[in-house]
C-alpha cells in the first residue's frame, strides 16, 4: 500500500507508467522527499470526465538560490501513457521551469526518444548518466558469513555515518538523513534481516542493503568506508548480497550504477550484470558544472 502522505491519484499514475514503461517514474529518494516535505508536488488535472484522477505529476525542488544547494535542485516528472504525444510534457516542463531554480537538473528514467526531444527544444542537455544492470541469481556464491542484519533504532546511527563517507561527493545518496532512513525503514518492501552490515571489531566497515520486491532483488546501495577500500570489501559484501537473494529464492538480481564509476561497474561485470536501462539527467546547457 502506497504510504498514507502520496495522494491515491499520484499512486494511481505511478502504477499505470510503471505498466507501461517497465519501470517506476520516480525515485524512491524523490517520493520520501516528498512524504517529508523536501519536495513538492505538482499535478495537471484529468479531463472533466474523471475530476479524481490526475494525467501528469511533477516532484521538483522548490526554488531555493542558497549557493550551497543551489546545483541540487532537482525535479523528475511523468504523463499518463494514454495521454502522451498531446504536449503535456511541454506544459508541465514549462511550469517547471517556473517554480525551480534555474539550474534545476531534471531525470528521465528511461533513455526514450520523446523525452531527449522534449529536453532538446528547451535547450537541456545528458549530465549524467546511471545504469540499471541486472544478473541472474542462479547459484548460491559463497559468502563468508560475517554480516549481521540492521538493527532499525540501534544501527541508525552507525549507518548513516558511513553512508554520509562513503557517498561524500554523491548527490542524493551522501545526504541521505536520519528522516529519509526513518521513511525507507517503514516502506513496505523493508526487511532488516535484508539489510546486511559487515562489521570489523565491532566498526562498521560496510553494508549490503538489498530491496526485494515481487521476484527482482536489487542492490539498493552498497557501501564500503572510504578508509578500507582496496581490500576486496565491495566483492565480499556483493557475494554475501547474492547469496543472501539466493537463500530468498530470488532469481534475478538489479543494481544502478553511475555510467562513469569505472571500479564499480568493472566490478559488478565481472559478477555477471549486463546492461538493462538507463536514467538521464539533464541540465540546461549554460549551468554544466
Amino acid at each position: 500500500m502506497p504510504s498514507p502522505s502520496i495522494p491515491e491519484s499520484l499512486a494511481a499514475l505511478i502504477e499505470r507508467c510503471r505498466g507501461a514503461d517497465g519501470q517506476p517514474p520516480f525515485s524512491d529518494g524523490t517520493l520520501v522527499q516528498l512524504r517529508t516535505g523536501e519536495k513538492t508536488l505538482l499535478e495537471l488535472g484529468s479531463p472533466a470526465s474523471d475530476a479524481a484522477a490526475i494525467y501528469s505529476a511533477a516532484i521538483y525542488s522548490a526554488a531555493i538560490y542558497s549557493a550551497a544547494i543551489y546545483s541540487m535542485t532537482e525535479a523528475e516528472f511523468v504523463v499518463d501513457p494514454a495521454q502522451r504525444g498531446q504536449g503535456i510534457g511541454t506544459r508541465l516542463l514549462e511550469q517547471l521551469l517556473q517554480r525551480c531554480a534555474p539550474g534545476v537538473k531534471i531525470w528521465a528514467h528511461g533513455d526514450h526518444p520523446a523525452a531527449r526531444t522534449l529536453a532538446a527544444s528547451h535547450g537541456f542537455v545528458p549530465v549524467r548518466r546511471l545504469l540499471q544492470l541486472r544478473a541472474p541469481v542462479t547459484a548460491s556464491p559463497v559468502s563468508d558469513g560475517s554480516t549481521t542484519g540492521f538493527r532499525p533504532g540501534v544501527d541508525d546511527d552507525d549507518w548513516l555515518a558511513l553512508n554520509a563517507r562513503a557517498f561524500a561527493s554523491h548527490p542524493e545518496q551522501g545526504s541521505v538523513g536520519q528522516p529519509d532512513l526513518t521513511e525507507l525503514t517503514v516502506e513496505p518492501w523493508f526487511d532488516p534481516d535484508d539489510f546486511l552490515l559487515l562489521r570489523d571489531g565491532g566498526a562498521l566497515i560496510g553494508f549490503c542493503w538489498l530491496k526485494i520486491e515481487d521476484s527482482i532483488g536489487e542492490f539498493y546501495v552498497v557501501g564500503v568506508d572510504p578508509r578500507r577500500q582496496g581490500e576486496g570489501l565491495g566483492r565480499r559484501l556483493m557475494d554475501a548480497g547474492l547469496s543472501h537473494l539466493a537463500a530468498r529464492g530470488i532469481r534475478t538480481a538489479a543494481l544502478y550504477v553511475e555510467s562513469d564509476n569505472v571500479p564499480a561497474v568493472g566490478l559488478y561485470r565481472s559478477l555477471g550484470f549486463t546492461d538493462h536501462t538507463v536514467d538521464i539527467q539533464y541540465a540546461r546547457a549554460s549551468d554544466r558544472g
